[in-house]
């Protein structure tokens, strides 16, 4: 329920704020006093529309700030979830906030997070509804009637299973559909399909399979490299594939070669000594021209010496290599078929991907893909039949139960009638007629909600046509009627707060104590509000608001303001005799006023 109200700026009003409780509450003042201000500010709490216009003048913005109380299962709260806002903490108010600027820019808050003015549209609908003369709200609206039968029907139940039902029945369609798709689709492909999969069976890829045969093929590659590279060294030691070491060969023909400078019957041997003159190769020299002859000699066969043991150190390396090149190609073997399947294999594969357009990994899935499809084509008429048997048991369940809920609303419906047309006599409608109308949607035709829509009706006099609500003529005869229907819809409204907006208008008297009568009985199940300039339902409310114009001095000359306060007892038998007597209160007005207030059922 709504329990405070606070408004800043609004159009009469400069701050304002109101608490509320349980109950009847009405708001009575003079005409013109702001009664309307003060429901067109809680409008803007709700998301109605606003102008600029509704800023009271000299102030760049307005505010309106509304509080409820909501239990934690009311729909309110769920519909902020939906919308990825934060509901209040458990036993903390749902806080809604409205601004409006001057240039009539508008935002809006749910807590302290930013809403949008359609959602809080929404949120407004769920928490309060207004039951005006010019703008009728709720039961007014058809799209909520068949909601309203089942509610005072009490056919959750009813409701709920056909509602399972009709989700079962779509979900059994949805699948019967989906096979005939397949069935079709795969029998336009038959022949697609069958050497498609017969070709990868044949291929029989294996999941993983890309990666190992890359990486084997990485490995191989390497192997055939390295062995060229061992091929290629070798045969630089011995070309055209000869094994005669050609290097060192080469060497050893340059030893021989270099034999030859030695004497024949000579061992090459280190060059003598100075003192070793005795030796038969060298002659003791006799001139300083053998002498230089003699020395030339030494350092030609030193240098000899020292070529010759090159040579032969040269001839055993070369060996040592070739060797050890030898034994490294033994140890080379390329195994050039297994590169062949291996690169063949990944090939095969990679082009099988592209031309199904997908990725090779997805080879395995994509055959189990299209053996499924040909199963679901080998299977033939089989599935069908099973899914068209289901689907049918599905459409006989909802239809059973889509059938009890119709007769349990004719049922409602019908209580409905008589209850309503109860209430209509004291309410100065007895001429009325009010009908509950059930229309069958077309033929063949369920919906989730079943298989009807519900619409209210009234004809206002005698051989008039039945219309909807909404076009009754007569804006009072379509509030008191509102009435009725609230009284006998009380115990099952989904909503908290009801606000009556001079449904009293145009009547007085025995007719008023029945309206009175009737928002006080409401007001039992519900927190009822009233405008109203009726005595006799002022004289019945558990709390009573003074709306009245008040003009103040200011800086700038008088300004008006509008002025809202709570009545105790004392001052709300003034406000009723007022009301009796007019400008002029009398003690018979405020005896007349005691006497109505002591009607006041306890």
């Amino acid at each position: 329920m709504l329990t405070q109200l606070s408004i800043r700026d609004v159009v009469l009003i400069e701050k304002l704020d109101l608490s509320f409780g349980a109950g009847l509450t009405v708001l009575t003042g003079e005409t013109g006093a702001g009664k309307s201000i003060l429901l067109d500010s809680l409008g803007l709490a709700l998301g109605e529309r606003a102008q600029g216009s509704i800023v009271r003048e000299g102030a760049k913005q307005c505010s309106v700030t509304a509080l409820f109380d909501v239990p934690a299962d009311h729909p309110a709260l769920a519909v902020l979830s939906e919308l990825g806002l934060i509901p209040p903490p458990r036993g903390e108010p749902l806080v809604l906030r409205r601004t409006v600027s001057a240039e009539g820019r508008s935002r809006a808050w749910a807590g302290e997070q930013p809403i949008g003015i359609t959602a809080l549209k929404q949120l407004g609908k769920l928490l309060v509804e207004i039951q005006g003369q010019h703008e009728q709200m709720g039961l007014a609206d058809p799209a909520g009637h068949l909601d309203v039968l089942d509610a005072f029907g009490q056919l959750s139940k009813e409701n709920a299973l056909v509602s399972t039902r009709w989700h079962s029945h779509r979900k059994a369609l949805k699948a019967l559909n989906q096979a005939r798709s397949a069935l079709e689709e795969a029998a336009r492909e038959e022949e697609w399909l069958r050497d498609t999969v017969t070709d990868l069976e044949t291929l029989a890829p294996v999941e993983g399979e890309e990666d190992a045969l890359a990486a084997r093929r990485v490995h191989l590659q390497a192997e055939e490299r390295r062995a060229e590279a061992v091929a290629a060294a070798l045969a630089e030691l011995a070309p055209s594939g000869r094994r005669s070491n050609v290097p060192a060969a080469a060497v050893r023909a340059a030893t021989r070669a270099l034999y030859r400078l030695v004497p024949p019957g000579d061992v090459l041997a280190p060059p003598p000594g100075p003192s070793d003159e005795s030796s038969p190769a060298f002659e003791t020299p006799t001139t300083p021209e053998d002498h230089t002859m003699l020395e030339e000699e030494r350092q030609h066969q030193a240098l000899l010496q020292e070529a010759m043991e090159a040579l032969e150190r040269a001839e055993l390396a070369l060996s040592d290599a070739e060797a050890s090149l030898s034994r490294l190609e033994a140890e080379s073997l390329v195994d050039t078929r297994a590169l062949e399947e291996t690169e063949g294999r990944l090939f095969t594969l990679r082009a099988e991907a592209r031309k199904h357009n997908i990725p090779v990994v997805e080879l395995p899935s994509f055959l189990a893909t299209l053996k499924v499809r040909l199963e679901a084509l080998d299977r033939g008429n089989a599935g069908l039949i099973e899914l068209e048997g289901q689907a049918k048991a599905a459409r006989d369940a909802l239809m059973e139960a889509a059938r009890t809920l119709s007769k349990a609303r004719g049922k409602a419906a019908a209580r409905l009638e008589k209850a309503v047309m109860a209430e209509l006599a004291p309410l100065k409608l007895g001429r009325a007629i009010f009908s509950a109308g059930l229309t069958s949607l077309e033929e063949g035709q369920v919906s989730e909600r079943g298989l009807e829509t519900a619409g209210f009706l009234i004809a206002a006099n005698p051989g008039q046509k039945p219309q909807p609500l909404g076009r009754v003529a007569s804006g009072g005869e379509l509030s008191r009627l509102m009435l009725a229907l609230k009284v006998v819809l009380a115990h099952s409204s989904p909503l908290a707060t009801l606000i009556f907006d001079e449904v009293d208008s145009g009547v007085g008297g025995a007719t008023a104590s029945a309206i009175g009568s009737r928002l006080h009985r409401i007001a039992r199940d519900l927190q009822v509000f009233a405008i109203t300039h009726s005595p006799q339902i002022a004289a019945l409310a558990d709390h009573h608001i003074r709306i009245e114009k008040r003009i103040g001095q200011t800086a700038g000359g008088a300004r008006t303001h509008t002025h809202a306060m709570a009545l105790p007892p004392q001052e709300r038998r003034e406000e009723i005799a007022r009301m009796l007597a007019g400008s002029e209160i009398t003690d018979a007005a405020r005896a007349a006023a005691d006497s109505l207030m002591e009607q006041r059922p306890s």
